[in-house]
């Protein structure tokens, strides 16, 4: 058959496989057949080929068929000869001339031009000194011969920066260097088109001849594609040297063109400084590329801030893209312009108008310029260790020292006022758009604030961590600005609420902040700033403006529940300032105590649920301050324990609450020493062995399963029993020498000294085996089979326990679930005081299990006393004796 026949047989089977309408069958067969075609001989392939790709066959044919050579230059070039290569080569050159139609579509053209690029590639450079005339002669034709070219030119370095696995090393790097010999060619050539062709456009476009001014700004796009295909790795000196730089930065003036010169300098702004001769180089072109963008942001700024500026949203867009290559430059090349300080005062002046504009892409767009600068800046210089003589380390040294001077001048920048601006946005921004009811008193202006409807922004949690990170790094560098800032905007949220006529709808701006406190204590005060070196000056003042702000917050009277928790958050926020400054610890011990007991006790009306998680969410502050606190709170161990005692004995303190305020003196013993803790367990735990210890509840409710099941009924003692097993665990947890308190002479002590919580091991565990091995017994099948339907619906998993056991995201639980510091999320309304239905029941042998398997194995790292108090057949029988019935 002659190469027509074959052609029109491909070009059946084309239509065929790209025709939906064809059974699937036909469809498969058309593949198949055209996989045999691009397998089978390849003088037939390629002539049946360029049959195809003429004017006269449709364009999915024409497309088709370019692929197909395509196929044959990537995989099965080395089978023809080079006579047929260079052959092939003119051919599809001359395809180049042929596609120049105004009526071609543009994907032909473009495939054209990667044919041609493709068949560069395989070739080498020789083929390419051989085309680079004809095809400067080509791109004087006309322009559409000449975005023919720029087309050519921008998938000719495809391989260099798309990583394609049919072009082994070797070949890419003779590609790259031979592209980089060509670029004194290929630039000044993108260059003159540029102008040339940008130029037409406009004079055509003024002259009213459309088409043909249509044709010239799609050359202009063509090479604007080109030079972005090259901006990724070619010299940065050469980019400005042939005009590239200069000319993209002039179309960031034109509105058709300049979301595509933006991508140009989107691309080279990352560019890495060169440790040659080439960095002065670099560094005039790097400034070059500064000063072009400021000139840009100067404009949109000064116009979107202007009460009679017209700026629409094709504006902010553009500015999106010139802030995201400012952000570039700032992030890897500010050394560039570090040395200029008129350049790089108002870089900074710029780049925090983008982070304070009220528009939120613009303020987001510039968010990880300023993390990454603070985070540099607050960054410790690096202590380079070396011997004498060693003259390459002498040289990093000698770099690490010239970096650390760069930062310091740097630093000189970042005065008060940015610090302060940044602060204030920030803690503006802390706040979600839905969160703010309409009508409140506090109001943010024009500021536009995160939404669920911004889309490509992540979501809001990642946001507002980000800003905290920011507001820390920030606290860092000027502690006596933030502290100031952040005291002055919670008192000026305090008094709006006060006057507010409901303050618990004005909520969420209080609440908005204690991050941003708890984030600025953080850096001051938690020792990584190394406050305690600071000058005793800054320290009074910074102890004025929080013991200010604390009695603000001591002042309140506030009694509804969701004001009383964020104001429990907001003094545990500050429990690092406590730890330098002991003698208010005293007055914020008693105000949660006054919160804790203005809140209601009564738990049959299920309304109080909101103040029951309020109570124990001030009872978890005692844990957070007595954490941070350190030693502090030690003086008022007393006074917390008779009032713990007191509340306790007229029946005002629940028993989780009790266990969350035991464990609190659990933290602030172990800052005391050894004996201290040994007091402190003494105290809490001997009124609990008392009731654990005794025979008549285990033998009536773990001889067998169905004590058990009466158990569940007896709700009161069966969470009375879960509040001890969890208490076992906090006390395990929180006992023994602190991390950050060990010394030597402690450790030597401490490893002579028995745990203090093992002479409790021989009273805790032998029950709690009991207690473990019953409910293990309840998954036996002759047992599960007489349990009420309640309970065997208990012991089935939950929602919340498959999704994480399937790595997904917990389901929302209910106010009153209470996570603990191990992650595990009980319900700690639970006391008792209703009937138990499938869940409690679920989460209480949940819990039991839970604590009692962490109780199990903590003791087994005190110390040889586990193994002294119980033998191996007990541990063995109560965990491994119905292990096969249990399905987790």
């Amino acid at each position: 058959m002659d190469d027509s026949g074959i052609a029109n047989n491909v070009a059946r089977a084309i239509v065929a496989a790209l025709d939906w309408s064809s059974s699937p069958d036909a469809r498969k067969a058309a593949v198949s057949y055209l996989e045999s075609v691009k397998a089978g001989d390849i003088r037939v392939l390629a002539n049946t080929s360029f049959l195809l790709v003429k004017k006269d066959w449709s364009s999915e044919i024409r497309l088709h068929a370019f692929k197909m050579l395509q196929h044959l230059v990537r995989l099965r070039w080395d089978e023809l000869s080079s006579m047929e290569r260079r052959n092939f080569a003119n051919v599809a050159v001359d395809l180049i001339s042929e596609m120049a139609n105004p009526c071609e579509e543009w994907a032909l053209k473009s495939q054209t031009a990667a044919l041609v690029a493709e068949i560069v590639r395989r070739e080498g450079l020789n083929l390419w000194q051989e085309l680079l005339p004809s095809l400067l002669s080509l791109s004087n034709s006309g322009p559409i011969q000449a975005e023919l070219v720029a087309m050519m030119l921008r998938w000719l370095p495809e391989d260099i920066t798309v990583h394609n696995e049919d072009l082994e090393g070797d070949r890419r790097r003779l590609l790259l260097r031979g592209l980089t010999q060509s670029l004194p060619e290929i630039l000044p050539l993108l260059y003159t088109l540029l102008e040339r062709h940008f130029g037409a456009a406009l004079s055509e476009a003024g002259r009213q001849q459309l088409d043909i001014a249509k044709q010239h700004a799609a050359t202009v796009t063509a090479i604007l594609n080109a030079i972005n295909a090259y901006a990724e790795w070619a010299p940065l000196p050469d980019l400005s040297k042939f005009g590239i730089i200069y000319g993209c930065g002039f179309l960031l003036s034109s509105p058709d063109f300049r979301l595509h010169a933006c991508e140009f300098f989107k691309l080279i702004s990352p560019r890495k400084r060169p440790v040659d001769g080439s960095a002065s180089e670099f560094d005039s072109a790097m400034n070059n590329i500064y000063h072009i963008l400021m000139n840009v942001s100067k404009d949109f700024l000064y116009r979107s801030s202007s009460s009679d500026g017209v700026v629409d949203e094709s504006e902010f867009e553009f500015a999106e893209y010139i802030c995201e290559s400012m952000v570039s430059l700032g992030s890897w090349n500010l050394q560039c312009v570090a040395s200029d300080s008129t350049t790089l005062s108002l870089y900074l002046h710029q780049m925090l108008g983008y982070f304070q504009h009220f528009k939120l892409a613009l303020h987001f767009q510039s968010l990880p310029f300023w993390l990454a600068l603070m985070r540099d800046l607050v960054s410790k210089p690096k202590i380079i260790a070396h011997a004498a003589g060693d003259s390459s380390i002498n040289n990093q040294s000698s770099g690490s020292g010239q970096a650390d001077n760069e930062k310091k001048r740097i630093l000189t920048f970042v005065n008060d006022d940015i610090c302060s601006t940044i602060l204030d946005i920030s803690f503006q921004r802390m706040l979600k758009k839905e969160k703010l009811l309409p009508g409140t008193a506090f109001s943010v202006g024009v500021l536009e604030l995160w939404s669920d409807d911004f889309e490509g922004k992540g979501d809001f949690s990642q946001y507002r961590s980000r800003l905290l990170e920011l507001i820390r790094f920030v606290a860092f560098i000027k502690p006596l600005i933030a502290a100031a800032k952040v005291s002055e905007r919670i008192i000026t949220i305090i008094k709006s609420l006060m006057l507010a006529s409901i303050p618990a709808q004005e909520l969420a701006v209080m609440e908005s902040m204690q991050l941003a406190l708890e984030n600025v204590v953080s850096a001051v005060f938690d020792g990584s700033n190394e406050f305690g070196g600071s000058s005793s000056e800054i320290q009074l003042k910074l102890c004025i403006i929080f013991e200010g702000l604390l009695q603000q917050l001591l002042s309140l009277k506030w009694t509804e529940p969701a004001l009383v928790e964020v104001l429990g958050h907001y003094l545990d926020a500050l429990g690092p300032f406590l730890k330098y400054f002991p003698d208010a610890a005293g007055s914020v011990i008693n105000k949660l105590f006054e919160l804790l007991t203005s809140l209601p006790f009564v738990v049959k009306d299920p309304s109080t649920s909101i103040a029951r998680h309020a109570r124990l969410q001030i009872c978890t502050s005692f844990i957070r301050i007595a954490k941070a606190a350190d030693k502090s709170l030690l003086p008022h161990m007393k006074g917390i324990a008779d009032t713990m005692a007191y509340l306790q004995k007229e029946g005002r303190l629940l028993r989780g609450e009790h266990n969350l305020l035991g464990e609190s003196f659990l933290v602030m013993a172990s800052a005391a020493g050894i004996q201290q803790q040994q007091e402190v367990l003494a105290w809490l735990l001997e009124p609990l062995s008392k009731q654990w210890t005794q025979l008549e509840w285990q033998n009536a409710y773990l001889s067998d399963p169905t004590g058990l099941v009466r158990l569940c009924s007896e709700t009161s003692f069966m969470w009375s029993l879960f509040h001890t097993v969890t208490f076992f665990e906090k006390a395990l947890k929180r006992s023994g020498v602190r991390k950050g308190n060990v010394n030597l002479q402690n450790s030597i002590a401490s490893s002579t000294a028995l745990h203090p919580m093992a002479s409790h091991l021989s009273w805790m565990l032998p029950p709690l085996l009991k207690l473990l091995r019953a409910i293990h017994s309840l998954w036996s099948p002759p047992v599960i089979q007489e349990l009420p339907g309640e309970i065997r619906a208990a012991m089935t998993m939950s929602d919340v326990e498959r999704t994480s056991l399937l790595g997904e995201a917990n389901p929302k639980l209910s106010k009153g679930a209470l996570t603990f510091t191990d992650g595990s999320q009980i319900d700690m309304n639970k006391e008792g005081y209703a009937e138990p239905n499938e869940t409690d029941i679920r989460n209480w042998l949940k819990g039991i299990r839970d604590s009692g398997y962490n109780v199990l194995g903590l003791s087994t790292t005190i110390g040889d006393s586990f193994f002294k108090c119980l033998d191996v057949h007990s541990i063995s029988l109560a965990l491994m004796e119905n292990i096969q019935s249990m399905e987790f």
